[in-house]
Protein backbone atom coordinates (compact mmCIF):
# COMPACT_ATOMS: atom_id res chain seq x y z
CA UNK A 1 0.00 0.00 0.00
CA UNK A 2 2.94 2.34 0.55
CA UNK A 3 4.89 1.47 -2.59
CA UNK A 4 4.70 3.27 -5.90
CA UNK A 5 3.55 0.97 -8.68
CA UNK A 6 3.76 1.60 -12.44
CA UNK A 7 1.11 0.84 -15.02
CA UNK A 8 -1.75 2.98 -13.72
CA UNK A 9 -4.10 5.39 -15.46
CA UNK A 10 -4.99 8.32 -13.18
CA UNK A 11 -7.61 10.78 -14.42
CA UNK A 12 -8.12 14.11 -12.64
CA UNK A 13 -11.77 14.99 -11.91
CA UNK A 14 -12.60 18.60 -11.13
CA UNK A 15 -15.56 19.19 -8.82
CA UNK A 16 -18.84 17.31 -8.87
CA UNK A 17 -19.47 18.38 -12.46
CA UNK A 18 -16.86 15.89 -13.64
CA UNK A 19 -16.88 13.46 -10.71
CA UNK A 20 -20.54 12.43 -10.53
CA UNK A 21 -21.03 11.70 -14.26
CA UNK A 22 -17.88 9.53 -14.21
CA UNK A 23 -18.95 7.77 -11.00
CA UNK A 24 -22.49 7.08 -12.22
CA UNK A 25 -21.24 5.87 -15.61
CA UNK A 26 -18.89 3.40 -13.92
CA UNK A 27 -21.67 2.11 -11.64
CA UNK A 28 -23.99 1.70 -14.66
CA UNK A 29 -21.37 -0.60 -16.24
CA UNK A 30 -20.96 -2.73 -13.09
CA UNK A 31 -21.22 -6.47 -13.69
CA UNK A 32 -20.42 -7.99 -10.29
CA UNK A 33 -20.02 -5.51 -7.43
CA UNK A 34 -19.97 -1.88 -6.34
CA UNK A 35 -18.40 -0.67 -3.08
CA UNK A 36 -18.86 2.93 -1.94
CA UNK A 37 -17.52 4.78 1.11
CA UNK A 38 -18.35 8.38 1.94
CA UNK A 39 -18.45 10.75 4.89
CA UNK A 40 -21.61 12.57 3.71
CA UNK A 41 -24.45 11.11 1.65
CA UNK A 42 -27.01 13.81 0.88
CA UNK A 43 -30.55 13.53 -0.46
CA UNK A 44 -30.07 16.13 -3.20
CA UNK A 45 -29.72 15.90 -6.99
CA UNK A 46 -26.23 14.38 -6.83
CA UNK A 47 -27.19 11.93 -4.09
CA UNK A 48 -30.36 10.83 -5.89
CA UNK A 49 -28.46 10.25 -9.15
CA UNK A 50 -25.93 8.04 -7.35
CA UNK A 51 -28.72 6.26 -5.45
CA UNK A 52 -30.57 5.45 -8.67
CA UNK A 53 -27.39 4.08 -10.25
CA UNK A 54 -26.65 1.92 -7.19
CA UNK A 55 -30.19 0.52 -7.01
CA UNK A 56 -30.16 -0.28 -10.73
CA UNK A 57 -26.86 -2.12 -10.27
CA UNK A 58 -28.37 -4.14 -7.41
CA UNK A 59 -31.39 -4.87 -9.63
CA UNK A 60 -29.05 -6.36 -12.23
CA UNK A 61 -27.75 -8.78 -9.62
CA UNK A 62 -24.61 -6.88 -8.57
CA UNK A 63 -23.52 -6.92 -4.94
CA UNK A 64 -23.72 -3.30 -3.78
CA UNK A 65 -22.31 -2.14 -0.44
CA UNK A 66 -22.47 1.44 0.87
CA UNK A 67 -20.56 2.51 3.99
CA UNK A 68 -21.30 5.97 5.42
CA UNK A 69 -19.96 7.69 8.50
CA UNK A 70 -22.32 7.77 11.46
CA UNK A 71 -21.54 11.40 12.23
CA UNK A 72 -21.11 12.83 8.74
CA UNK A 73 -24.27 11.25 7.34
CA UNK A 74 -26.61 11.87 10.26
CA UNK A 75 -27.96 15.21 8.97
CA UNK A 76 -27.93 14.26 5.29
CA UNK A 77 -28.85 10.61 4.74
CA UNK A 78 -32.65 10.43 4.67
CA UNK A 79 -35.07 7.61 5.37
CA UNK A 80 -36.17 7.84 1.73
CA UNK A 81 -32.69 6.86 0.50
CA UNK A 82 -32.44 4.14 3.13
CA UNK A 83 -35.78 2.71 1.96
CA UNK A 84 -34.61 2.82 -1.67
CA UNK A 85 -31.51 0.86 -0.70
CA UNK A 86 -33.49 -1.64 1.33
CA UNK A 87 -36.01 -2.31 -1.45
CA UNK A 88 -33.23 -2.78 -4.03
CA UNK A 89 -31.09 -5.03 -1.84
CA UNK A 90 -28.25 -2.51 -1.38
CA UNK A 91 -26.33 -3.24 1.83
CA UNK A 92 -26.01 -0.03 3.91
CA UNK A 93 -23.69 0.13 6.91
CA UNK A 94 -22.81 3.03 9.21
CA UNK A 95 -19.29 3.55 10.52
CA UNK A 96 -19.43 4.22 14.29
CA UNK A 97 -23.16 4.97 14.44
CA UNK A 98 -23.17 5.53 18.22
CA UNK A 99 -23.67 9.31 18.26
CA UNK A 100 -25.01 10.54 21.64
CA UNK A 101 -23.99 13.99 22.93
CA UNK A 102 -24.58 13.00 26.55
CA UNK A 103 -22.22 10.01 26.21
CA UNK A 104 -19.27 11.68 24.49
CA UNK A 105 -16.07 9.67 24.15
CA UNK A 106 -12.90 10.87 22.48
CA UNK A 107 -12.71 7.74 20.29
CA UNK A 108 -15.91 8.87 18.57
CA UNK A 109 -13.86 11.50 16.78
CA UNK A 110 -12.28 8.64 14.82
CA UNK A 111 -14.53 9.06 11.83
CA UNK A 112 -14.63 7.60 8.32
CA UNK A 113 -13.63 10.71 6.36
CA UNK A 114 -12.36 9.04 3.18
CA UNK A 115 -14.31 9.02 -0.09
CA UNK A 116 -13.80 5.83 -2.09
CA UNK A 117 -15.60 3.73 -4.65
CA UNK A 118 -14.58 0.72 -6.69
CA UNK A 119 -16.54 -1.11 -9.37
CA UNK A 120 -15.74 -4.76 -10.15
CA UNK A 121 -12.18 -4.21 -8.92
CA UNK A 122 -11.37 -2.65 -12.33
CA UNK A 123 -12.05 1.06 -11.77
CA UNK A 124 -11.96 3.17 -8.61
CA UNK A 125 -12.53 6.73 -7.42
CA UNK A 126 -10.51 8.44 -4.69
CA UNK A 127 -10.69 12.05 -3.53
CA UNK A 128 -12.31 14.64 -1.35
CA UNK A 129 -15.78 14.76 -2.92
CA UNK A 130 -18.68 13.56 -0.77
CA UNK A 131 -22.00 12.40 -2.20
CA UNK A 132 -23.43 15.91 -2.11
CA UNK A 133 -24.10 18.53 -4.75
CA UNK A 134 -21.44 21.23 -5.22
CA UNK A 135 -24.09 23.88 -4.58
CA UNK A 136 -25.43 22.28 -1.40
CA UNK A 137 -24.02 24.94 0.92
CA UNK A 138 -26.19 27.74 2.40
CA UNK A 139 -25.45 31.16 0.91
CA UNK A 140 -23.12 29.80 -1.76
CA UNK A 141 -23.29 30.85 -5.39
CA UNK A 142 -20.16 29.56 -7.18
CA UNK A 143 -19.76 25.78 -6.71
CA UNK A 144 -17.62 24.25 -3.98
CA UNK A 145 -14.05 23.55 -5.16
CA UNK A 146 -12.90 19.96 -4.83
CA UNK A 147 -11.02 17.22 -6.67
CA UNK A 148 -11.00 13.47 -7.12
CA UNK A 149 -9.27 10.94 -9.36
CA UNK A 150 -10.45 8.01 -11.39
CA UNK A 151 -8.03 5.10 -11.03
CA UNK A 152 -7.36 2.09 -13.23
CA UNK A 153 -4.46 -0.32 -12.97
CA UNK A 154 -2.46 -2.26 -10.35
CA UNK A 155 -3.22 0.29 -7.60
CA UNK A 156 -6.79 -1.08 -7.51
CA UNK A 157 -5.51 -3.99 -5.41
CA UNK A 158 -4.86 -1.78 -2.37
CA UNK A 159 -8.16 0.10 -2.74
CA UNK A 160 -10.21 -3.11 -2.94
CA UNK A 161 -8.47 -4.66 0.06
CA UNK A 162 -8.86 -1.67 2.38
CA UNK A 163 -12.56 -1.30 1.54
CA UNK A 164 -13.18 -4.99 2.21
CA UNK A 165 -11.29 -4.86 5.50
CA UNK A 166 -13.05 -1.78 6.86
CA UNK A 167 -16.44 -3.22 5.95
CA UNK A 168 -15.65 -6.53 7.66
CA UNK A 169 -14.33 -4.75 10.77
CA UNK A 170 -17.50 -2.71 11.10
CA UNK A 171 -19.75 -5.73 10.76
CA UNK A 172 -17.63 -7.48 13.38
CA UNK A 173 -17.81 -4.67 15.98
CA UNK A 174 -21.55 -4.26 15.35
CA UNK A 175 -22.05 -8.00 15.96
CA UNK A 176 -23.27 -8.68 12.46
CA UNK A 177 -22.64 -11.84 10.47
CA UNK A 178 -20.22 -10.95 7.71
CA UNK A 179 -19.65 -12.57 4.34
CA UNK A 180 -16.63 -10.35 3.78
CA UNK A 181 -13.26 -11.76 4.94
CA UNK A 182 -11.39 -9.71 7.50
CA UNK A 183 -8.13 -10.59 5.75
CA UNK A 184 -8.98 -10.62 2.04
CA UNK A 185 -6.78 -12.49 -0.39
CA UNK A 186 -4.53 -10.24 -2.47
CA UNK A 187 -5.42 -9.69 -6.10
CA UNK A 188 -3.30 -8.51 -8.99
CA UNK A 189 -4.54 -5.52 -10.96
CA UNK A 190 -3.98 -5.36 -14.68
CA UNK A 191 -1.77 -2.70 -16.24
CA UNK A 192 -3.92 0.14 -17.61
CA UNK A 193 -1.57 3.04 -18.33
CA UNK A 194 1.90 4.47 -17.87
CA UNK A 195 1.60 6.42 -14.62
CA UNK A 196 3.38 5.57 -11.38
CA UNK A 197 1.30 6.04 -8.25
CA UNK A 198 0.52 4.71 -4.81
CA UNK A 199 -2.59 4.57 -2.62
CA UNK A 200 -2.04 5.59 1.01
CA UNK A 201 -4.46 5.41 3.93
CA UNK A 202 -4.46 6.76 7.46
CA UNK A 203 -5.93 4.71 10.28
CA UNK A 204 -5.35 4.26 14.00
CA UNK A 205 -3.37 1.01 13.84
CA UNK A 206 -0.61 0.38 11.29
CA UNK A 207 -0.93 3.47 9.13
CA UNK A 208 -1.22 6.28 11.65
CA UNK A 209 1.23 8.68 9.96
CA UNK A 210 1.53 7.29 6.44
CA UNK A 211 -0.13 10.22 4.65
CA UNK A 212 1.81 12.79 6.66
CA UNK A 213 5.08 10.95 5.95
CA UNK A 214 4.37 10.84 2.22
CA UNK A 215 3.86 14.61 2.23
CA UNK A 216 7.00 15.20 4.29
CA UNK A 217 9.17 13.01 2.05
CA UNK A 218 8.17 15.06 -0.98
CA UNK A 219 8.51 18.43 0.78
CA UNK A 220 11.99 17.60 2.08
CA UNK A 221 13.23 16.75 -1.43
CA UNK A 222 11.50 19.63 -3.24
CA UNK A 223 13.83 21.70 -5.41
CA UNK A 224 11.69 24.37 -7.10
CA UNK A 225 8.06 24.65 -6.02
CA UNK A 226 5.57 23.45 -3.42
CA UNK A 227 1.93 24.28 -4.13
CA UNK A 228 -0.64 23.07 -1.57
CA UNK A 229 -4.40 23.68 -1.61
CA UNK A 230 -6.11 22.63 1.59
CA UNK A 231 -9.43 23.55 3.13
CA UNK A 232 -8.39 23.05 6.77
CA UNK A 233 -4.70 23.82 7.19
CA UNK A 234 -3.42 23.48 10.75
CA UNK A 235 -0.10 21.61 10.40
CA UNK A 236 1.90 20.12 13.23
CA UNK A 237 5.51 20.82 14.12
CA UNK A 238 7.05 18.41 11.59
CA UNK A 239 5.05 19.79 8.72
CA UNK A 240 5.71 23.44 9.57
CA UNK A 241 9.44 22.86 9.93
CA UNK A 242 9.58 21.03 6.59
CA UNK A 243 7.79 23.87 4.77
CA UNK A 244 9.95 26.54 6.42
CA UNK A 245 13.16 24.62 5.62
CA UNK A 246 12.06 24.32 1.99
CA UNK A 247 11.42 28.06 1.76
CA UNK A 248 14.81 28.79 3.36
CA UNK A 249 16.64 26.72 0.74
CA UNK A 250 14.98 28.68 -2.07
CA UNK A 251 11.90 26.61 -2.87
CA UNK A 252 8.83 28.66 -3.81
CA UNK A 253 6.18 27.60 -1.26
CA UNK A 254 2.57 28.60 -1.93
CA UNK A 255 -0.45 27.72 0.18
CA UNK A 256 -4.00 28.10 -1.15
CA UNK A 257 -6.24 28.16 1.92
CA UNK A 258 -9.89 28.73 2.73
CA UNK A 259 -10.92 32.33 3.34
CA UNK A 260 -14.56 31.67 4.21
CA UNK A 261 -15.42 30.73 7.78
CA UNK A 262 -16.98 27.28 8.09
CA UNK A 263 -15.76 26.10 11.51
CA UNK A 264 -14.90 29.26 13.42
CA UNK A 265 -12.58 27.80 16.07
CA UNK A 266 -10.32 25.97 13.59
CA UNK A 267 -10.51 28.90 11.16
CA UNK A 268 -9.06 31.33 13.69
CA UNK A 269 -6.69 28.84 15.31
CA UNK A 270 -5.05 28.05 11.97
CA UNK A 271 -4.45 31.76 11.33
CA UNK A 272 -2.38 31.98 14.48
CA UNK A 273 0.33 30.22 12.40
CA UNK A 274 0.25 32.74 9.56
CA UNK A 275 2.85 35.03 11.11
CA UNK A 276 5.41 32.24 11.40
CA UNK A 277 4.80 31.03 7.84
CA UNK A 278 4.84 34.50 6.28
CA UNK A 279 8.04 35.41 8.15
CA UNK A 280 9.71 32.35 6.58
CA UNK A 281 8.87 33.60 3.08
CA UNK A 282 5.91 31.27 2.48
CA UNK A 283 3.21 32.73 0.23
CA UNK A 284 -0.39 32.41 1.48
CA UNK A 285 -3.30 32.83 -0.91
CA UNK A 286 -6.79 32.85 0.61
CA UNK A 287 -9.48 31.55 -1.75
CA UNK A 288 -12.59 33.73 -1.45
CA UNK A 289 -14.79 33.01 -4.46
CA UNK A 290 -16.52 29.97 -2.93
CA UNK A 291 -15.89 27.25 -0.37
CA UNK A 292 -12.56 25.48 -0.88
CA UNK A 293 -12.88 21.80 -0.02
CA UNK A 294 -9.76 20.61 -1.86
CA UNK A 295 -7.01 18.47 -0.29
CA UNK A 296 -4.39 18.45 -3.04
CA UNK A 297 -0.76 19.39 -3.67
CA UNK A 298 1.83 19.60 -6.44
CA UNK A 299 5.59 19.55 -5.81
CA UNK A 300 8.08 20.42 -8.54
CA UNK A 301 6.94 19.10 -11.92
CA UNK A 302 6.47 15.42 -11.16
CA UNK A 303 4.74 14.80 -7.79
CA UNK A 304 1.09 15.35 -6.89
CA UNK A 305 -1.54 14.13 -4.45
CA UNK A 306 -5.34 14.11 -4.39
CA UNK A 307 -7.37 12.74 -1.52
CA UNK A 308 -9.56 13.23 1.52
CA UNK A 309 -6.91 14.23 4.06
CA UNK A 310 -6.69 17.79 5.28
CA UNK A 311 -3.49 18.95 6.94
CA UNK A 312 -4.90 19.33 10.42
CA UNK A 313 -5.13 17.29 13.64
CA UNK A 314 -8.50 15.76 12.71
CA UNK A 315 -7.29 14.25 9.43
CA UNK A 316 -3.70 13.42 10.42
CA UNK A 317 -4.38 12.13 13.95
CA UNK A 318 -7.95 10.82 14.15
CA UNK A 319 -9.92 10.10 10.98
CA UNK A 320 -9.68 7.34 8.41
CA UNK A 321 -8.36 9.03 5.27
CA UNK A 322 -7.19 8.01 1.81
CA UNK A 323 -4.96 9.79 -0.73
CA UNK A 324 -3.47 8.93 -4.09
CA UNK A 325 0.13 10.06 -4.66
CA UNK A 326 1.21 10.32 -8.29
CA UNK A 327 4.67 10.59 -9.84
CA UNK A 328 3.89 11.80 -13.32
CA UNK A 329 4.73 15.12 -15.06
CA UNK A 330 1.52 15.22 -17.12
CA UNK A 331 -0.81 14.68 -14.15
CA UNK A 332 1.17 17.12 -11.98
CA UNK A 333 0.95 19.76 -14.69
CA UNK A 334 -2.81 19.26 -15.02
CA UNK A 335 -3.35 19.76 -11.30
CA UNK A 336 -0.96 22.69 -11.12
CA UNK A 337 -2.84 24.48 -13.91
CA UNK A 338 -6.07 24.10 -11.92
CA UNK A 339 -4.51 25.47 -8.73
CA UNK A 340 -2.94 28.43 -10.49
CA UNK A 341 -6.33 29.17 -12.04
CA UNK A 342 -7.91 29.12 -8.57
CA UNK A 343 -5.34 31.66 -7.39
CA UNK A 344 -5.83 33.93 -10.39
CA UNK A 345 -9.63 33.81 -10.42
CA UNK A 346 -10.62 33.67 -6.78
CA UNK A 347 -7.78 34.15 -4.30
CA UNK A 348 -6.22 37.10 -2.55
CA UNK A 349 -2.67 37.11 -1.16
CA UNK A 350 -2.02 37.65 2.53
CA UNK A 351 0.62 40.40 2.58
CA UNK A 352 3.11 40.17 5.47
CA UNK A 353 3.00 43.95 6.02
CA UNK A 354 -0.80 43.97 6.18
CA UNK A 355 -0.88 40.94 8.44
CA UNK A 356 1.41 42.69 10.92
CA UNK A 357 -1.00 45.65 11.16
CA UNK A 358 -4.10 43.71 12.23
CA UNK A 359 -6.03 44.97 15.29
CA UNK A 360 -4.85 43.71 18.67
CA UNK A 361 -8.30 42.25 19.37
CA UNK A 362 -8.08 40.09 16.24
CA UNK A 363 -4.59 38.91 17.18
CA UNK A 364 -5.82 37.98 20.64
CA UNK A 365 -8.74 36.04 19.13
CA UNK A 366 -6.34 34.00 17.00
CA UNK A 367 -4.15 32.98 19.90
CA UNK A 368 -7.08 32.24 22.19
CA UNK A 369 -8.49 29.96 19.48
CA UNK A 370 -5.09 28.33 19.05
CA UNK A 371 -4.89 27.71 22.79
CA UNK A 372 -8.39 26.25 22.97
CA UNK A 373 -7.62 23.80 20.15
CA UNK A 374 -4.34 22.84 21.76
CA UNK A 375 -5.96 22.18 25.15
CA UNK A 376 -8.83 20.26 23.56
CA UNK A 377 -6.47 18.01 21.62
CA UNK A 378 -4.43 17.37 24.74
CA UNK A 379 -7.52 16.48 26.80
CA UNK A 380 -8.70 14.10 24.10
CA UNK A 381 -5.29 12.43 24.02
CA UNK A 382 -4.42 13.27 20.42
CA UNK A 383 -1.07 14.67 19.45
CA UNK A 384 -0.32 16.63 22.58
CA UNK A 385 2.85 18.73 22.56
CA UNK A 386 4.26 16.70 19.68
CA UNK A 387 1.73 18.30 17.33
CA UNK A 388 1.83 21.85 18.63
CA UNK A 389 5.21 22.63 20.12
CA UNK A 390 7.54 24.70 18.00
CA UNK A 391 10.46 26.97 18.56
CA UNK A 392 8.80 29.30 16.04
CA UNK A 393 5.25 29.44 17.33
CA UNK A 394 5.94 31.02 20.75
CA UNK A 395 8.22 33.63 19.17
CA UNK A 396 5.55 34.31 16.58
CA UNK A 397 3.05 34.77 19.37
CA UNK A 398 5.25 37.33 21.09
CA UNK A 399 5.76 39.10 17.79
CA UNK A 400 2.02 39.17 17.11
CA UNK A 401 1.35 40.78 20.47
CA UNK A 402 4.11 43.31 19.98
CA UNK A 403 3.58 44.55 16.42
CA UNK A 404 1.02 47.12 15.18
Amino acid sequence: MNRYTPGNRITLLRNGGEYFPALVAAIERAEREVWLETYIYADDEAGRNVTEALTRAAGRGCTVRVLVDGWGARHYLTRAIEHDFERAGVALLMYRPEIAPWQFRSHRLRRLHRKLCHVDGRIAFVGGINIIDDMNTPGQRPPRVDFAVQVEGPMLTSIVQTMQRVWALNELVQFRRSEVPLFPSPTHGQRAGAQTAKFVIRDNVRHRRDIERAYLAAIRTAKREILIANSYFFPGIRFRRALIAAAQRGVKVRLVLQARVEYALLHFASRALYGQLLAAGIEIQEYRRSFLHAKVAVIDDHWATVGSSNIDPYSLLMAREANVFVRDPYFSDQLRIELVRLIEEGARPVRPQHWALRPRVYKALLWISYGVVRVAMGLLGYGGNEWFRSGGAPRAARSERGDG
